[in-house]
């Protein structure tokens, strides 16, 4: 097969075959996900159609035991097979694409689909978006890596599978696409466009196949009956971008809770699962993936008060679910908690104004404006409400809250519930990996004297020392080493020919052009926008542009050397922290090559000192990989404080790290 792969001689003919593929693979893991979620909600709890109505007759008892013994299979699988596989799905495929070049290990999927199915099977308060999506990526990442395809390609089937993840889970093709670039890749000018749209349609057909034309929610009509309703589609974008922020920060509250806790962390589901049981006594709304609970409120089926006690009850269930290592997805939650705002406020507009429309349209408005808000991604659930309805009606007053939403939890929170996770690693996801990357490091460590000349050097001088070098920019100095223009292998030839009847007239200050610099605050991405635009190989240094005091130059192979040594620094990061192997390396690790890894003991005398200021590279010639406080793991940087307690993980040649610990006393 993979001769045959070879052959082609057109890549995006040969990545068109391969999206047929993944998403013919990815809506075969949807359809697989729902038929398990199903057989485990029959085992669970003795039914799965009118689910409601099956809850209201079971006894107590199993209501509280489901989701624990739910919880109690779902920790150890998470913990010993794929820890990637816990909680809600797309940060992890975010993390592969951002970090990994888009590799995800084959078994995730497989791991991803039973933890899943088990945790909403059995009563967990997730959604089954989030782990399709994923189970999605890593069918498209598995195919890449098979097919040994590069870096751009396998990322490129990864978000072919996310894609037809979420299309077969909505039976939304072009949501389905539109996810996966607004989100997964985070960029709409992708040349990989082509394949994801072949891919979630595929994976639609594959899923309606299989399951006919699922319609996950049964809309009711809808009618804009007055543009007067504007204004309380205004307050209902402004009630669900403070209820997405709220669930943001619910559910990352329990995930730090529940990291810190002593509770062994295979049991912590078991616990979550317990306390879920026990809210879904009162309010059995809250288990499961809540779809029936989303279509009553799309039907105006429930009072006010059911309505507004179902917002903190779906928020704590799936926060707790989430937080202690329960695998599902945030979607359904999202859709849910925006289904119970909007149809709260729609029963309080209706009951002002009854010319207005009725709550459920409301309900379906909100399902939009919150997803929108939690994801930070409204094209998307724009797109996701308007294929659920094919109603273009909806969309005049949808994009208006959806927007109003999305600003409202924009202001209050800069990260969305994907990219928070990511952040709390110790990842900034900004316009892309290489960007994000490049801006966090500053040029400190590729500061060199390199060769310059004062404006009094003569040419004789000038070229003689010229021509014992390799460099190729040279910059020029007062004599009070102001920085005051540069000189480039173009200004010295043009007059090297005349070296002889020139080499004592002619002083660096007639030859120099204006400087191009840097200054000592700069990081990466500004050396490399400069050398982009000047065509530069080596860029001055000064201590800032008031003072304009030469400190050294900068060398763009350095940069680039950096850059990829940041990169591998933090694969190796992230394998420690999600590699079961790695979980305890306080002994060391041998590398290969003279290199070791190690947990170290943060000395006292770092507390409270910033990466910067220890500068640990320069002073001993080792890395520090992660910071381990508490059962908090996270990727540090230059400003990141070290607290007293803190552990964290080295990498550097043997002898250097002795060397180390022999000072420092650890």
């Amino acid at each position: 097969m993979k001769r045959i792969i070879a052959r082609f001689s057109n890549k995006q003919i040969l990545l068109i075959i391969l999206s047929v593929l993944v998403g013919v693979c990815a809506g075969l893991g949807a359809v697989g996900v729902r038929q398990l979620i199903r057989f485990f909600t029959e085992i669970s709890f003795g039914g799965y159609e009118k689910f409601l109505e099956v809850v209201k007759h079971i006894p107590t008892y199993r209501k509280i035991l489901a989701p624990a013994i739910g919880g109690l299979i779902v920790g150890p699988i998470i913990y010993f097979f794929a820890k990637e596989a816990k909680g809600h799905g797309v940060p992890e495929v975010m993390l592969a694409m951002l970090m990994k070049d888009g590799k995800i290990r084959p078994r995730v999927a497989f791991v991803k689909a039973l933890a899943s199915a088990v945790s909403i099977g059995s009563g967990g308060s997730v959604g089954r978006e989030g782990p399709i999506v994923q189970i999605g990526a890593s069918l498209g990442s598995t195919v890449g890596q098979y097919f040994n395809l590069d870096r751009r390609d396998i990322q490129t089937l990864v978000a072919c599978g996310a894609a037809g993840g979420i299309a077969a889970a909505f039976n939304a093709p072009i949501a389905g696409a539109l996810f996966s670039v607004e989100i997964i890749l985070g960029d709409f000018g992708v040349a990989a466009l082509s394949p994801i749209i072949i891919s979630s349609v595929i994976s639609t057909i594959v899923a309606r196949h299989f399951e006919g034309d699922l319609v996950a929610f049964v809309v009711p009509p809808y009618t804009l009956n007055s543009s007067l309703e504007l204004m309380p589609y205004t307050f209902l974008g402004l009630v669900a971008g403070l209820v997405a922020v709220l669930f943001i920060v619910t559910l990352y509250y329990f995930e730090d809770w529940f990291e810190k806790s002593p509770i062994p962390e295979y049991i912590q589901p078991m616990i979550g699962g317990l306390v879920v049981g026990i809210m879904g006594i009162y309010s059995p709304y809250i288990f499961g993936v809540g779809y029936e609970s989303i279509n009553g409120a799309l039907h105006n089926q429930w009072p006010l008060y059911i309505l507004i006690l179902m917002i903190p009850m779906k928020i704590l269930a799936t926060s707790i679910t989430l937080g202690s290592g329960g695998s599902g997805g945030i979607f359904a939650p999202s859709l849910f908690l925006g289904a119970a705002t909007g149809g709260a406020v729609g029963v309080i507009t209706h009951a002002l104004f009854p010319q207005a429309a009725s709550s459920g349209a409301y309900a379906l408005v909100g399902m939009g404006a919150v997803v929108a808000a939690a994801t930070q991604a409204p094209i998307t659930a724009i797109i996701i409400i308007f294929e659920l309805t094919q109603n273009y009606r909806v969309i005049a007053p949808l994009m208006f809250t959806c927007i109003i939403s999305t600003l409202i939890a924009t202001a209050i929170k800069k990260e969305s519930i994907y990219t928070l996770k990511l952040k709390l690693k110790g990842i900034e996801l900004v316009e892309g990996r290489e960007e994000s990357i490049l801006k966090q490091i500053k040029i400190d460590p590729v500061i060199k004297e390199g060769v310059f000349f004062y404006i009094h050097h003569n040419l004789k001088f000038i070229i003689d020392s010229v021509l014992s070098t390799a460099q190729s920019i040279f910059p020029v100095l007062d004599s009070s080493n102001k920085l005051v223009g540069i000189l480039t292998l173009n200004n010295i030839k043009s007059v090297f020919y005349e070296k002889e009847t020139l080499a004592e007239l002619v002083i660096a200050e007639d030859i120099a052009e204006d400087p191009v610099f840097l200054t000592e605050d700069s990081n990466l991405q500004e050396a490399m926008d400069l050398e982009g635009k000047f065509s530069v190989e080596e860029i001055p240094v000064v201590k800032d542009k008031e003072s304009m005091e030469y400190k050294g130059i900068v060398h763009i192979q350095d940069v680039i050397n950096l850059y990829n040594f940041e990169i591998k620094k933090r694969e190796l990061a992230l394998a420690v922290i999600t590699r079961k192997k790695f979980k305890d390396v306080t002994k060391g690790l041998n590398l290969g090559e003279g290199m070791r890894l190690m947990e170290l003991k943060v000395p006292q005398s770092f507390v409270n000192k910033t990466l910067k200021e220890l500068a640990i590279r320069n002073k001993y010639n080792i890395e520090v990989l992660i910071i381990k406080r508490g059962k908090k793991t996270f990727i540090p940087n230059a400003t990141t404080l070290l607290g007293n307690g803190d552990h964290f993980v080295v990498v550097g040649k043997y002898e250097d790290i002795r060397k180390f610990k022999q000072k420092e006393g650890v």
